[in-house]
């Protein structure tokens, strides 16, 4: 008898099952409108051309070898991407209060982060401390707090379904009445699933209450540049909360802002109170990432960090992710127009309202399962979908289905 014979089948994560479902069906009109990651107008994979042009600089520099990175990873790689999420003048880094990890991509970041909250965070194991994600969020946001130990993960108030946009005044709500001390999980820019971001006085309202019940903000910032076409804007959000004196940290992506999705790239940013404060929190953390991954991929760091720190090739960079984003920002507003052409009932002011990659499209179970059995149209089945599976190829197809669906499907 196998000693794993009583290892239960795991259920198969939905974006991934989406796509082999998608990979399988033979229909010559289907759309993956699931994939979680960007594509063309021709529905392939896009290389940074800034990245090629790095990959190629790191091939011949012949000082460049393969021993091990720092535990906490290749410093050039963890102090810009700290920069460019909390800005080149950020006081907080002035003041040699700023640190970082380099970590497996945005999860490897959330994981480092919710392992040190579960045994440090106010001094003792947080077991029962509550972890508050939005309702809905990426769904990896519960697993990561729930394996490092956390017992409590809830929901907050976040997604108003009927309408379709932020429920400030739940949101608030929840602030205001949960446990003092808890830990909460905002999106720093393009919430996922919803797209549903907060306005910077929105922001303001939440970091007041965050402010005065002692509550710790973890960001996490997967969509940086990618978003809107800014970095700045993108990250508003954070350096607000920065400069009302938060302590707190920033799981950073570069997945989506750099096409790096199979380089694994992180950071976690973290922000102490003071210098003495971030030099024993990494102290920790370096302990935790021994035990984790004991040391960190180089490749995708370099490349970053090569961009980051070469003005020509950061502008370059800059010029890169502001075309992935227009894109994005194209199919949102010909989507809408397409929609209220063809008299699609209900409101569709979200689909351009919402930013990001991903868009709710308010889409009932139902209606999805009509897209995906009778249009070959895949989408989640919270109605999910991402922009970039759009193509000025299918978008007419996409809009005339979503509205034989919302018209026949109830």
């Amino acid at each position: 008898m196998s000693v794993f014979c009583e290892v239960p089948q795991a259920t198969p994560v939905a974006v991934f099952k989406l796509t082999q479902d998608f990979n399988n069906d033979q229909c010559p009109r289907k759309v993956n409108l699931g994939v979680g990651a960007y594509r063309t107008d021709e529905s392939k994979p896009w290389v940074l051309p800034v990245v090629k042009k790095v990959e190629k600089l790191i091939v011949h520099d012949d000082t460049l070898n393969h021993e091990y990175l720092p535990i906490l990873g290749l410093p050039e790689f963890r102090s810009s991407a700290s920069k460019i999420v909390l800005g080149d003048d950020s006081p907080a880094i002035g003041e040699n209060r700023v640190g970082a990890v380099q970590c497996l991509g945005g999860t490897g970041a959330l994981k480092i982060g919710a392992e040190f909250l579960r045994r440090f965070y106010n001094g003792s194991n947080n077991t029962k401390t509550p972890v508050y994600v939005s309702a809905p969020t990426w769904e990896n946001h519960n697993a990561v707090f729930s394996n490092a130990g956390f017992e409590d993960v809830r929901p907050y108030k976040y997604w108003d379904a009927e309408k379709r946009g932020l429920d400030l005044a739940g949101f608030l709500g929840d602030l205001e009445s949960c446990p003092g001390g808890s830990i909460f999980v905002l999106h720093a820019c393009a919430h996922n699933p919803t797209g549903t971001d907060p306005t910077p006085e929105q922001w303001k309202r939440i970091a007041d209450v965050m402010k005065r019940r002692k509550l710790f903000v973890f960001f996490d910032s997967a969509y940086q540049g990618f978003a809107s076409g800014s970095l700045d804007k993108d990250a508003w959000a954070v350096r607000y909360f920065v400069s009302m004196g938060f302590e707190l940290f920033c799981a950073q992506s570069f997945s989506k802002n750099f096409g790096l999705y199979n380089e694994r790239v992180g950071n976690l940013t973290v922000v102490a109170r003071d210098a003495d404060n971030l030099k024993r929190t990494l102290s920790q953390m370096e302990k935790i990432v021994r035990t984790t991954w004991s040391n960190p991929p180089s490749q995708g760091a370099r490349v970053v960090a090569v961009t980051l720190n070469s003005p020509q090739l950061f502008a370059e960079w800059k010029d890169n992710v502001k075309t992935m984003a227009d894109r994005v920002l194209l199919m949102r507003a010909q989507l809408k127009e397409k929609l209220q052409s063809l008299g699609t009932p209900g409101t569709w002011d979200h689909i351009t309202d919402q930013i990001g990659m991903f868009s709710f499209t308010g889409l009932n179970p139902k209606q999805v399962e009509f897209m995906v059995k009778e249009k070959h149209i895949y989408l989640m089945a919270s109605g999910r979908i991402n922009m970039c599976g759009l193509t000025t190829k299918n978008i007419d197809y996409v809009a005339a289905s979503i509205h034989e669906a919302v018209t026949t499907v109830q």
